[in-house]
């Protein structure tokens, strides 16, 4: 039996990869920065989970002429943090809503009594920006863990958000499925020793799934997902 449903966010509970890569560029902007992340680019960049980080790679590996200043840290922290307030504006005018079953997926879960948890690299405000306008204002309710931003030092594809997940529901790995849409995502929760389904999305499309016990476009199906991950729940 399946107790426990552990999510990841960006990509899986809604298609938000593009509205980052609109953020981010907006905060460029606003900051008087010339940096444009177009989509190939933006596809590159996300081979490096968490904002804060992907900025970093950015300009560590293609801005080699660009001089850093002195407080670099505090530079990318600042950036990042007006990048989220672009984004949660756009989340707040239901621009991004969530991908097709994943509401019903959701809300059959949690009626059937099946534990349900968040395992992301994105920030709190990110998560509760788009689950308020997706799930409503009670969405944490729903959640018994909500595993994101910061919480541990090493993000996906280490296993250490799902380490830290497990031990916030008292569970273990065989107890649980998770839902990726990324190759980082599927190594990290595989490397947790999580049962993993992928729903992939434009950027993730051609990523290697190896491992995933199954690999969907999107959950319009939800019966077709319910079989292959053997849960009664319609």
């Amino acid at each position: 039996m399946i107790k426990a449903i552990i999510f990841d966010v960006d990509g899986t509970l809604a298609d938000t990869e593009d509205g980052h890569r609109q953020s981010f560029n907006k905060a460029f902007s606003d900051s008087g920065l010339d940096w444009n992340w177009d989509v190939p680019l933006y596809d590159k960049l996300l081979k490096v989970t968490g904002g804060k980080e992907r900025i970093k790679y950015y300009v560590n590996d293609f801005l080699t002429d660009y001089a850093k200043p002195d407080d670099f840290d505090d530079f990318v922290k600042s950036l990042h943090a007006l990048k989220t307030r672009h984004y949660t504006a756009m989340i707040g005018q239901g621009n991004v809503p969530l991908r097709p079953g994943i509401k019903q997926l959701i809300q059959d879960a949690h009626a059937a009594g099946v534990t349900l948890a968040i395992a992301t690299t994105t920030t709190p405000e990110n998560v509760s920006a788009l689950l308020e306008v997706g799930l409503g204002k009670n969405w944490e309710k729903i959640f018994s863990a909500n595993g994101c931003g910061d919480i541990v030092p090493k993000k996906k594809p280490a296993p250490d958000i799902y380490f830290w997940v497990l031990e916030k529901l008292g569970l273990k790995a065989a107890d649980c499925i998770a839902l990726e849409d990324s190759e980082n995502g599927l190594r990290s929760s595989l490397a947790a020793g999580i049962k993993t389904y992928v729903t992939t999305n434009y950027y993730t499309s051609r990523q290697n799934f190896a491992g995933a016990a199954a690999v969907f476009d999107d959950l319009s199906d939800l019966g077709k997902f319910y079989r292959s991950a053997g849960l009664e729940l319609s």
